[in-house]
């Protein structure tokens, strides 16, 4: 009887612990669960002088649109790729921006458009690269990287994959916008007369958007549209639609950039950040200002990033007068900001 005893005292014992160690695996997704966070930009180089009052006022509206429509992916528990797309869907819509709808135009008088986005789970990625009639070149992107066995189509083909796959075509004058066209205009007299470019508008305009996103799961994305330089020639693609350069993530890191292309192209900038957080152990903050604020000016370039670590940190540095920029997080209290001296509100202190 005794040994029957401490039998029954011991299976009592073992079913106890089993059934912690089953609580405990049934509670551990819940602990580990991330708390989502979308990042998004708008592009560097805005200048107060060059904005009126109801430009900043649409410019914001659009952001906060854009924020709202990623969280309300990320709220549905879809995964982190959907925020990104959603956000930057919105972007591309808004004549604000250098992308889509307000794309800035090449010498011949046409509207680029490059696009990629990645998914940091899978390390999946799509991108497309010279398209003039795709809608929301994001779109075309997300679907290179799922429905073809490519990462990157360019120009004529990439919009014949597109028809193919029921991406929205328009007609290229959907792109034409009155201040773009009159950039250019700027920019060409400016070259006819042998004068440098005088505007950060003409030269260089860095309206690029772009996002990167952490869902419940913990996984990342991130995601870049652009129309490229205003009065580029020759085809030139920058560094939006290249993965690592303009475009990166993986299990660790998120980062999409916006700048003058070809510096972030040589730097392989959006990798190289990721690289400096995975193998260095540095900081989303310490990588991405290292990155954007130190290997970029020194090459001679300049620009901005968004960059999102897997434990909800971020960071959004630029070196130039304001850039478009905007987080949102669990609370779905769309946050936004502009210019260099506009504090953007803080998660804690996880923003930098």
């Amino acid at each position: 009887m005794k040994n029957l005893s401490r039998r029954r005292c011991s299976n009592r014992v073992w079913g106890s612990a089993a059934l912690s160690i089953a609580l405990s695996l049934a509670l551990a997704p819940a602990a580990l669960a991330a708390q989502p966070v979308l990042v998004i930009h708008g592009g560097a180089g805005v200048e107060r002088a060059g904005l009126s009052e109801q430009d900043e006022k649409d410019a914001r509206a659009a952001l906060e649109q854009a924020l709202r429509a990623g969280h309300a992916q990320l709220a549905a528990g879809k995964p982190a790729l959907d925020a990104v797309t959603a956000a930057i869907t919105v972007l591309e819509d808004a004549p604000q921006f250098n992308a889509g709808r307000g794309a800035v135009f090449t010498h011949d008088g046409k509207n680029e458009l490059d696009s990629a986005v990645m998914d940091g789970a899978s390390l999946r990625a799509g991108a497309i690269a010279g398209v003039h009639r795709v809608k929301n070149p994001i779109l075309l992107a997300r679907t290179v990287m799922e429905k073809s066995r490519h990462v990157m189509m360019t120009g004529d083909g990439a919009e014949a994959f597109a028809k193919e796959n029921g991406v929205t075509l328009v007609e290229p004058s959907y792109f034409r916008t009155e201040k773009r066209w009159q950039q250019l205009q700027k920019a060409l007299k400016e070259e006819a007369f042998g004068q440098a470019h005088e505007d950060i508008e003409t030269a260089k305009h860095f309206g690029t958007v772009g996002a990167v996103a952490l869902d419940a799961q913990g996984r990342l994305a991130a995601g870049t549209s652009t129309g490229g330089m205003t009065n580029k020639r020759y085809g030139r693609v920058g560094d939006a639609p290249i993965i690592g350069a303009g475009t990166y993530a993986n299990a660790r890191c998120a980062v999409s950039g916006t700048g003058w292309g070809e510096y972030y192209i040589r730097a392989v900038a959006a990798h190289e950040i990721c690289a400096r957080v995975q193998y260095a152990g540095q900081s989303i903050s310490q990588a991405s200002e290292g990155v954007i604020n130190g290997d970029i000016p020194k090459a001679g370039g300049d620009g901005g990033a968004i960059a999102l670590d897997s434990d909800g940190s971020f960071a959004l540095p630029f070196n130039t007068e304001g850039m478009y920029r905007g987080w949102i997080g669990g609370d779905g209290v769309p946050h936004v900001a502009l210019f260099k001296d506009e504090k953007l509100a803080e998660p804690g202190a996880k923003a930098r």
